[in-house]
């Protein structure tokens, strides 16, 4: 409604009710009506804004002193007056010379504003909605909890953390859930599961990919056993069965012209024995008269490549085998399994000589070149591991890759440095036993490469690179990208096939997915021979024999390791 504010006779300043005072006036005949909102607030723009009327008293003397034409004026002056305040003008106040007569100033309409302005100027004059200081509208989506909510989550305490006493047929209730859970099985103790807890936050990225996490506080592997398929264990010299035949001489892996190498032709000879693909072999160091075979049924196998035949199985995991190693004299070797544990296997007699786990899945496993009581392992929770294997304790942790480690490869100076892969597509170069990486090799362009090899020659690093190609490093110094020799062909996206290198360092041999076996020239990366070596899986592991000239043995998960020549 309207709210009138009176003057009168010249008396400025007087107060409107809302604590605003009124507008001095011409004197003592007119008021000015103005409109107000609800609020007590002025309209901006009333219909009736600048209309000066004349006080009533004085109005109707004037109306006897002057008759009707004074009244006749007033609507003359009010008619063009309507038509002016529709264009929102400002009149002028009334002289003292023409007094009760209305005159317009200023009839040009301002400036149209822009709708932005228009609801800045109105925020402004309305003032802001009545909200809780903390509300969303101030705050947004971030904003802390109101007052009205804090009450609510006060009041949420469950009656148990409270200290109220629960009814007796709550308490009976929660009495016969608890003994159901315990006669299910579901009954679990924290502090049994921390451990489990800790795995789950480890590998929640990749859990879908993993076999099942260890359960307890204290695991424990399968027993483990062994079996024996040759004549006898000791010859008639008192020799063990692992030891080189006579006439072999061992060579020195270094050594490149020890003799010269060719590609094979053709198989000649499959080796049967997995009930599941094979996925890694080794061959005994130096002498290579003995193969080493890690299965996906579990199982690892030590066959005789002199005699063609299976000397001796080891069982200790309940899962697949992903990596197997010989050590430095071939004595011992390690199992790396998807069950979470390695083994440390004595080659001769079968039996364990230690067993660890640090509740990840390993990877790869690798015999420090100068100490076989130490070996490091890439593990699934993207670090690399060393062990002590008289102890069975971590010795030194290395924590720099953002995924999975997928292979170890020791270089310069016989092994005082290594080089490690991963899926987060790094090579990272670390000094023995300091955690921190000396030398990062990334690059946009770089796939994951989950094989290193090391050339013969000591002098390059041979990578099987997922974009199907082999890609060929420094080995030292910078580590620089060798970026002439490249060796295609093959496809090995999403496999880890291996990589074998000849004595001589002239052939590169890979596997691939389709089962494929192929050689290139290392010179002049010209791929030479390709064999369908594999069905029903890729060809994933493949080794050139040490001695032998040209002797290459490869597998595949059809479960064959064949020997080609």
């Amino acid at each position: 409604g309207g709210v009138a504010g009176s003057s009168s006779g010249g008396d400025a300043g007087d107060n409107d009710g809302f604590g605003n005072e009124d507008v001095a006036l011409a004197p003592g005949e007119v008021e000015r009506v103005i409109e107000r909102n609800d609020y007590g607030h002025e309209r901006r723009f009333p219909p009736n804004y600048g209309v000066i009327a004349p006080k009533e008293d004085e109005a109707d003397g004037d109306e006897e002193e002057q008759g009707g034409s004074n009244h006749e004026e007033q609507l003359e002056t009010q008619q063009p007056m309507q038509l002016i305040g529709q264009k929102r003008t400002l009149p002028a106040l009334a002289s003292e010379e023409s007094e009760n007569a209305i005159i317009v100033a200023n009839q040009q309409p301002p400036k149209p504003r822009s709708r932005r302005t228009r609801q800045k100027h109105q925020a402004l004059t309305e003032g802001p909605l009545v909200h809780d200081s903390d509300d969303e509208v101030a705050y947004g989506i971030w904003a802390p909890p109101s007052a009205t909510e804090r009450k609510l989550a006060a009041e949420s305490i469950p009656a148990i953390e409270s200290g109220v006493e629960l009814h007796p047929r709550i308490l009976a209730e929660r009495s016969y859930l608890a003994e159901r859970d315990r006669q299910r099985g579901l009954l679990e103790n924290n502090e049994d599961n921390e451990k489990e807890k800790f795995d789950r936050l480890v590998e929640r990225k990749m859990a879908h990919l993993l076999p099942p996490r260890l359960q307890g506080e204290n695991p424990t592997a399968i027993e483990p056993s062994t079996t024996f398929h040759g004549s006898e264990e000791v010859d008639y010299r008192g020799r063990s069965w692992i030891s080189p035949p006579s006439g072999v001489k061992g060579v020195d892996p270094r050594d490149m012209d020890d003799h010269a190498c060719y590609v094979p032709k053709k198989c000649v000879h499959r080796f049967t024995g997995h009930s599941a693909g094979v996925h890694r072999i080794r061959l005994f160091p130096r002498t290579g008269h003995l193969l080493l075979s890690a299965g996906l049924d579990g199982s690892c196998k030590v066959w005789s490549t002199v005699e063609k035949k299976l000397m001796r199985t080891y069982v200790g995991h309940d899962a697949a085998v992903r990596d197997v190693q010989f050590n430095s004299d071939g004595t011992k070797f390690l199992s790396a399994s998807f069950d979470r544990y390695l083994r440390l296997w004595d080659t001769e007699s079968g039996k364990v000589l230690g067993t660890y786990t640090n509740r990840r899945v390993p990877y790869v496993v690798q015999f420090y070149p100068h100490d076989d009581n130490l070996f490091v392992v890439g593990c699934s929770d993207n670090k690399i591991v060393t062990y002590d294997a008289t102890t069975g304790e971590i010795t030194q942790e290395y924590d720099h890759h953002l995924a999975p480690v997928n292979t170890i490869t020791f270089v310069e100076d016989q092994g005082t440095k290594m080089v490690t892969s991963s899926d987060d597509k790094k090579v990272l170069v670390w000094e023995w036993d300091i955690g921190v990486p000396i030398k990062y090799i990334s690059d946009p362009t770089m796939h994951s490469m989950p094989v290193i090899t090391m050339h013969p020659s000591e002098k390059y690093l041979i990578c099987q690179s997922l974009d199907n190609k082999l890609v060929v490093y420094q080995a030292g110094d910078r580590y620089t990208l060798q970026r002439k020799k490249k060796f295609e062909g093959h496809n090995v996206a999403g496999y880890a096939c291996d990589i074998g290198v000849s004595p001589d360092g002239r052939f590169v041999c890979s596997g691939d997915s389709d089962g494929k076996l192929f050689f290139w020239d290392f010179k002049r990366t010209k791929m030479l021979q390709k064999y369908r070596a594999h069905e029903k899986g890729p060809c994933v592991g493949c080794v050139w024999h040490p001695v032998e000239t040209s002797v290459v043995f490869s597998c595949g998960w059809d479960g064959v390791i064949k020997m080609w020549q």
